[in-house]
């Protein structure tokens, strides 16, 4: 396991009547097509439309929101840093905004010769935080290509994922918009990064934190099911003790292996760092890769 050099700012903000009737103004949320296939097209255009009948929302324009997109050099993926998704939402001047994946894929298995399956995959990121706020798979099977489309429709319908992508928005808001009062009122210490090799290290005088024993992330069922490969990087605070006092996510992937990655890093124990023979608190970067498992 790599330890990597990663920086955190700090965002000041103030109170003021400006800013009161700022967040009174409609959350601005994009919708970037869920791939170049016909059924991600429809899809997104599904979410489009319905979102844009939500009270307190406005969805912004595909063309506007797909050339800024694109501008920014994105180029599809679902596996961004926090950083990366920041920049993305920030080029679409949104505060929320949905990225995915749908196709349409013909498959084969010992219980059936030949099927289709439609699926879809749907991230929603806060541009203010670049979290990944919500992820949805949804997927269909049946015998005719058409079919299977048809059904992962309803079944986007029958799961109300659209209503609950709204909810998912609001509760995010409220959730930014607490914590940026109680940054306010913060007075937590900084805790120094770790220097980006073991090199850079020693000559500053520091023992890089290291694990008792190594643990890897457990491979989510849903990550299986997606054959999903990706990265999971995690800011890890670890205490003078060598204890794991606070785990975020830098890099953030989905389905089911976010929650992972933070469950496992929560059970490791470290010897601490060391500057000049004693202890100090330390903010290091753990790095996950995920492959999907051989057949």
């Amino acid at each position: 396991m790599r330890y990597w050099l990663a920086s955190v700012g700090l965002l000041f903000i103030t109170s003021s009547p400006a800013l009161a009737v700022a967040t009174q103004r409609p959350m601005r949320v994009a919708v970037i097509d869920f791939g170049s296939t016909a059924l991600a097209k429809a899809t997104a255009a599904e979410f489009r439309t319905n979102l844009a009948t939500y009270d307190g929302l406005r969805v912004i324009d595909r063309d506007l929101s797909g050339a800024a997109a694109r501008g920014s050099g994105y180029s599809g993926s679902l596996n961004l840093t926090v950083l990366e998704a920041k920049n993305l939402g920030a080029s679409m001047d949104a505060d929320f905004y949905l990225i995915g994946d749908a196709q349409t894929l013909r498959r084969s298995s010992f219980s059936k010769l030949v099927y289709y399956q439609a699926y879809l995959s749907v991230f929603v990121i806060s541009s203010r935080t670049g979290a990944l706020v919500k992820w949805e798979r949804i997927a269909a099977e049946s015998d005719g290509a058409s079919n299977s489309e048809r059904q992962l429709l309803q079944l986007l319908e029958s799961r109300q994922t659209i209503r609950i992508t709204d909810l998912a928005m609001r509760s995010a808001a409220a959730k930014e918009s607490t914590e940026r009062l109680q940054d306010l009122t913060s007075s937590s210490p900084l805790i120094e990064e770790a220097p980006e090799d073991d090199k850079i290290a020693s000559a500053l005088g520091i023992r890089l934190p290291k694990p008792y024993r190594r643990l890897h992330p457990l491979y989510t069922e849903s990550a299986a099911d997606a054959e999903v490969e990706a990265t999971v990087d995690v800011l890890v605070d670890i205490g003078a003790d060598g204890e794991v006092h606070q785990v975020q996510i830098a890099r953030w992937a989905g389905f089911g292996l976010d929650e992972s990655t933070v469950a496992t890093v929560r059970q490791l124990h470290f010897f601490p760092a060391m500057r000049d023979g004693t202890p100090i608190p330390m903010r290091v970067l753990l790095r996950y890769n995920f492959r999907k498992p051989p057949q």
